[in-house]
């Protein structure tokens, strides 16, 4: 059962694909048509077939030669989708945490968004691949409260759903209400520990509670009672609590939205998504945006870069 709009190939052969790709790179010019066509219908464990069977007929990298043909955003993209799924976000981690500053919002989108079990994966192939502990590698580029709730949801310790009980939901809702609204100054442990390790279904009655309790969405207090990096965090376990689509409709909305596009950011989800629950996000995004996700790639982009995101895409929901 998935939601994605990128499932596997039928009928496949993955070494017609690495012949045809190898005929689009060969001599001059490259037909970026076919390697696109091929790479977003295709789904990664069909693509890493692909790789494999490229290397056996021509001894040579499959992402290499992409690398070496391509350019610029679509470059980017196509290589994206030539990383295997276990290690995409090991390695989007690796680059957000390396060499001079961090990137915080890669930090925020991978951790708030992914299920315990994949937290769990991601940390191992971390080890694996990079010989390198992530907590380790995440506490010594982050500080502060920031820093602590990126600690919690590394532990994946969130309870498991299951019967939730009123009675603690009641009582992490004034907890929450005397930490945020009614304290002079705001008591972040308290938000970090019940945001970080409560179930989801548990968390969701609890934000009803605290908006009959306080009249306020428990969005509205992180707003107000915290800022930076901790807020954008707080922020986003709360929208991926409430709605992980959802959560990933806003992103790409804001990474087109306004001037100038956040490229990193539209190809890490439009990728990362693809095979889970990219038809639930395009659901929210017309929903929640008035327009359809596919007529905002098709009017913030441009080339073969956006011919490939609306292949991803999979439709237009107008």
């Amino acid at each position: 059962y998935t939601r994605g709009t990128v499932t596997a190939f039928s009928p496949f052969d993955a070494r017609a694909d690495a012949e045809a790709l190898r005929k689009a790179m060969k001599g001059m010019g490259t037909d970026e048509e076919t390697i696109l066509k091929i790479l977003t219908s295709r789904n990664n464990s069909q693509r890493q077939e692909i790789a494999s069977a490229f290397k056996t007929l021509f001894g040579r990298d499959l992402v290499d030669d992409l690398k070496s043909e391509l350019t610029g955003k679509f470059e980017t993209l196509m290589v994206s989708l030539m990383r295997p799924t276990y290690i995409f976000d090991a390695h989007a981690l690796k680059h957000a945490i390396k060499g001079a500053g961090t990137n915080e919002k890669v930090l925020t989108e991978i951790l708030a968004s992914r299920t315990p079990a994949e937290v769990q994966n991601i940390k191992q192939v971390y080890q694996q691949e990079y010989e390198a502990n992530l907590e380790d590698k995440i506490t010594g580029e982050t500080s502060g409260h920031f820093q602590r709730l990126l600690v919690v949801l590394l532990q994946a310790n969130r309870d498991p759903d299951g019967r939730v009980d009123d009675a603690l939901v009641e009582q992490d809702a004034q907890v929450l209400f005397r930490a945020g609204e009614l304290k002079w100054g705001t008591d972040e442990e308290k938000f970090i520990t019940i945001l970080g390790t409560r179930s989801v279904s548990h968390l969701r009655r609890v934000f009803d509670k605290y908006m009959t309790i306080s009249g306020f969405q428990i969005e509205e207090t992180i707003d107000r009672e915290t800022s930076g990096d901790l807020e954008k965090l707080l922020l986003a376990v709360v929208k991926c609590i409430r709605s992980v689509p959802a959560y990933f409709a806003e992103t790409l909305y804001y990474s087109m939205k306004g001037a100038g596009t956040d490229d990193d950011t539209l190809i890490r989800v439009m990728v990362s998504r693809s095979e889970i629950d990219l038809l639930d996000i395009r659901q929210e995004f017309r929903k929640n945006f008035a327009k359809s996700l596919h007529h905002m790639i098709q009017k913030d982009t441009s080339g073969d870069y956006r011919k490939a995101l609306l292949l991803l895409c999979g439709g237009d929901d107008e």
